[in-house]
């Protein structure tokens, strides 16, 4: 307590008549500032409180080292004796992948996989069956006739059709692949909000339950003759904003938990933070030259479906010039007329006079050129996404390094700090908890920076289609590889 209390006290209880007993109250008051110069204030409160009410004591019958891990938790600071061990992602993501392939939205998927095989064995079949034609003529000298034709696939019509097919095929897996990664993309980006609505929840639990042990203090306080009661309106006050705030939480919560639902049919999936993963993908794209940046956007799965179209537009073209090419004909023929044999071959070939395909030529040509440019649109368009992710993300993540060492190291000396010298006396209420205000706030710009680079990197991730090959064929090397990103401040895993 300081010297002005102190003043301030004394003052009251002469004006109140109370010159009896002043002895007596010197005694205690003199024994009160030494309480207070010894930083044992809390102690003479809590031993004060036991004395005079026992039912409000609940939230001070807390051990110092519970204590100092709850003042943590209640600004989202993370303590050793309640920080989560670090999951890696190899670890919790084959689960979730494969409750993934049983969605029916997959299913369907690896059925059109299967109907594309089948197209190709269909095209690769012969284009012409053989004919075979009989013929009897009654007259006075009776007639059988009996002929076999085959039209000859010159221009090579089924080879043609089966490239097509083929080409038609690796289109339609480009396209479920694409697909499959935004899928999945969008699914992780719903537990990762999941993950982060929590936290805000058990910050908005743990900064109600916090609130509440500070206003038994403020009206243990209050009984003391150390605290006005405007100010104790003033926690109280905090302490309805805070079961507000509470209440929004829990709502966002709800919704995060039924956006998972509808997803992944369930909102129990074991999750953990792999922003340490992030961060060496990002390292390792942007160490990369910047020579490497077209050849890298060329090799996008994103762009194999519009690379593949190129190619079908040249398959279209030829396969247009085999379709409107003359295929001969050619027949064997038998004939019976009385005790007359026969036997004939026959060539026919179409005259293409009347009509010579030539515009269609010329529509499947300029198909390729739309192609192209489509191609390079996608390209182009890739490109610029790519830079923009390379630029962007590297600095969220700075920001949230940044924040983590301030938030860390001094928002826990300030915070306790702050609660000292609230409860000596030296700082006012309403500085009190506009400190606290700012703390927690600073808190929840962390949680809005790391739900930002979640969507950052997924949402590239999903669009360029790299997101299932990264997790399939390196998510054990990325997660032992070393980083110089620390672990989350609140590490969640939803189980």
């Amino acid at each position: 307590m300081n010297k002005t209390t102190l003043a301030r006290t004394l003052a009251c209880l002469f004006r109140s008549g109370l010159l009896s007993c002043g002895l007596v109250l010197a005694a205690g008051l003199l024994a009160f500032a030494l309480a207070a110069e010894n930083d044992t204030l809390e102690v003479f409160l809590e031993t004060k409180a036991l004395e005079t009410n026992p039912l409000e004591t609940n939230a001070l019958e807390i051990k110092a080292p519970e204590a100092e891990v709850f003042k943590a938790q209640s600004l989202g600071l993370p303590a050793k004796e309640t920080d989560t061990p670090y999951v890696a992602l190899g670890q919790w993501l084959p689960a979730l992948l494969t409750q993934f392939n049983q969605l029916p939205e997959v299913q369907a998927q690896l059925t059109r996989q299967q109907q594309a095989e089948l197209a190709i064995q269909a095209a690769d079949r012969a284009v012409y069956n053989p004919e075979l034609g009989l013929n009897y003529q009654n007259a006075d000298t009776d007639s059988y006739s009996l002929g076999l034709s085959q039209t000859l696939d010159w221009a090579d019509k089924r080879g043609v059709a089966t490239k097509r097919a083929e080409l038609e095929a690796q289109i339609l897996l480009a396209d479920i692949g694409l697909e499959r990664n935004q899928m999945l993309a969008e699914r992780l980006l719903a537990l990762a909000e999941q993950a982060q609505s929590r936290k805000a929840l058990i910050f908005a639990e743990q900064q109600l339950r916090f609130t509440k042990a500070q206003l038994s203090i403020a009206k243990q306080r209050l009984a003391a003759g150390d605290l006005s009661n405007v100010e104790l309106q003033l926690m109280q006050l905090e302490l309805a904003t805070n079961t507000a705030d509470y209440a929004l939480a829990e709502q966002a919560a709800l919704v995060a938990d039924g956006k998972v639902i509808e997803l992944l049919g369930n909102n129990n999936f074991a999750f953990s933070e792999f922003i340490k993963e992030i961060h060496v993908f990002v390292t390792q794209a942007k160490q990369a030259p910047a020579t490497e940046l077209s050849p890298l956007t060329s090799t996008l799965p994103a762009l194999a479906s519009a690379y593949q179209q190129v190619l079908l537009a040249r398959v279209n073209a030829m396969q247009v010039k085999a379709d409107t090419s003359a295929d001969p004909t050619i027949s064997l023929a038998a004939e019976k007329e009385g005790t007359d044999n026969k036997l004939g071959v026959g060539v026919s070939i179409p005259l293409q006079v009347r009509n010579n395909y030539s515009e269609l030529q010329a529509v499947a040509d300029k198909g390729i050129a739309i192609a192209e440019q489509g191609y390079l649109a996608r390209e182009r368009v890739l490109t610029t996404k790519q830079k923009q992710f390379l630029y962007a993300l590297p600095r969220l993540l700075e920001r949230y390094q940044d924040w983590r060492e301030l938030v860390q190291v001094s928002g826990a000396k300030a915070a306790k700090s702050l609660s000292q010298q609230w409860q000596a006396g030296d700082v006012s209420t309403s500085e009190y908890l506009q400190s606290r205000r700012q703390l927690a706030a600073s808190y929840l710009v962390g949680l809005n920076l790391e739900t930002a680079i979640y969507q950052s990197w997924l949402t590239w991730m999903g669009e360029s289609g790299q997101l299932m090959p990264f997790l399939d064929g390196s998510a054990e090397q990325i997660s032992q590889a070393p980083s110089h990103m620390p672990n989350a401040a609140a590490r969640t895993v939803n189980q």
